[in-house]
């Protein structure tokens, strides 16, 4: 995600993470993909790409879909505030209430780099309810 917000900048870029329930409540994000580089203050990832992303995630961890599966979707926010906009909430909120997903709820991760840093918001969705802060470890064992 680091490269992807290095190579797409000062543009946004996104994409979907797939993740592994490691524990009650607790999920490793197993894949993060890049869906490429949006505009200066919005990105839209493709939906042709995106299912078959999916399709291959679930065919590698063959259809396993208690511990792994769609976790949600991550950008980057180069100019603004690590906070989702209106439309990352009505976007996170459509994908929980839609249902055709069957989703639970889905994470939305935002992120920011500096010349130094990287920082990352965490926010989770349910249906039927507002968003709600998660909290983001890095592990890298």
């Amino acid at each position: 995600m680091e490269g992807a917000c290095r190579k797409a900048h000062p543009n946004e870029t996104g994409g979907m993470l797939f993740g592994e329930h490691v524990a009650e409540d607790t999920f490793r994000v197993a894949e993060a993909t890049v869906a490429g580089a949006g505009s200066f203050a919005r990105f839209v990832r493709g939906l042709r790409n995106s299912l078959s992303r999916l399709e291959q995630f679930f065919h590698r961890t063959r259809h396993d879909y208690q511990r792994f599966n769609y976790l949600g979707e991550w950008h980057s926010h180069p100019h603004f505030v690590l906070r989702p906009s209106t439309e990352d909430d009505a976007t996170m909120s459509d994908t929980v209430n839609d249902p055709q997903t069957n989703a639970r709820f889905a994470v939305s991760l935002i992120i920011k780099l500096s010349d130094d840093a990287l920082a990352v918001a965490g926010f989770v969705y349910y249906p039927g309810s507002d968003r709600e802060n998660v909290e983001v470890v890095f592990d890298s064992g």
